[in-house]
């Protein structure tokens, strides 16, 4: 387990999207051989996709043979809302590179059965021969994805009810209106996750600093969904200092060495 501390969210933001980027390009994707990513959604990694749409406009990085697969999507959004999480992609990030729209896989929050969408969409990831790099934010109570604490960590994508914490942190994004909030969501799972050859778990803020503290010096804890991850051979955790805060001095040492 790595943990990478930069020193504010636009390094952390950076360092990031630089890692993403060099990932696809040794892996040298082609026709019939395409880099799968897992990707997130909310305010943390913005900074991260911006800077990713910047090296494909520079001519850096090309998206062409690449599949992505998202963690999440509220259940009974209209998926052209603008709080939707298919909106969110594509509004800031994948109308801005050369992904083909076919290969930007997103769960259908309005399928006639959820079940059904999630179990294809697992088996969608299988066929593309698992993910290669997982990127992932975590909530302020150590949620991935919609994994909420008491999660299963060896859960598969799946219908969730969503925490109290959850909608009302989200509701910023629905004018305050907990009434308009979703209260469900389709989420991968924990174990969908820790499939992948590779996770990246984006931290930034002093709000997140708790959930960091209990992510990465503390056990696996099933009410801290992100601990699972302490588990993985290949975890690298991405902060920015204000999420140390909660950190040991000398874990914080120990990792800045």
């Amino acid at each position: 387990m790595r943990l990478v501390i930069l020193e504010d969210y636009d390094q952390a933001s950076e360092w990031a999207a630089k890692y993403i980027c060099n990932r696809i390009i040794q892996f040298k994707p082609s026709q019939g051989r395409y880099f799968t990513l897992g990707l997130p959604t909310g305010n943390t990694p913005l900074g991260c996709y911006k800077k990713l749409i910047e090296y494909h406009k520079k001519g850096d990085l090309s998206f062409k043979y690449v599949k992505t697969f998202n963690m999440d999507e509220y259940v009974g959004l209209p998926r052209n809302h603008p709080e939707s999480y298919h909106s969110y992609m594509w509004n800031n990030f994948f109308k801005h590179i050369d992904i083909d729209p076919n290969n930007a896989h997103i769960l259908d929050g309005n399928a006639a059965d959820l079940q059904a969408e999630c179990d294809a969409f697992e088996k969608k990831i299988e066929e593309a021969g698992g993910i290669d790099l997982f990127v992932g934010g975590i909530g302020p109570d150590g949620h991935i994805a919609f994994n909420e604490p008491g999660s299963s960590l060896s859960s598969r994508t799946r219908l969730k009810t969503l925490a109290m914490d959850t909608i009302l942190a989200n509701a910023k994004y629905f004018d305050g209106d907990l009434s308009k909030v979703p209260t469900m969501a389709l989420t991968v799972g924990v174990g969908t996750v820790m499939d992948a050859r590779e996770v990246m778990i984006l931290i930034t803020g002093a709000h997140k600093a708790f959930a960091l503290y209990k992510a990465i010096e503390e056990g696996v804890n099933h009410m801290w969904t992100v601990s699972a991850f302490q588990q993985h051979p290949r975890t690298i955790f991405v902060c920015d200092e204000d999420a140390t805060l909660e950190l040991r001095v000398k874990t914080v040492k120990y990792f800045k060495g």
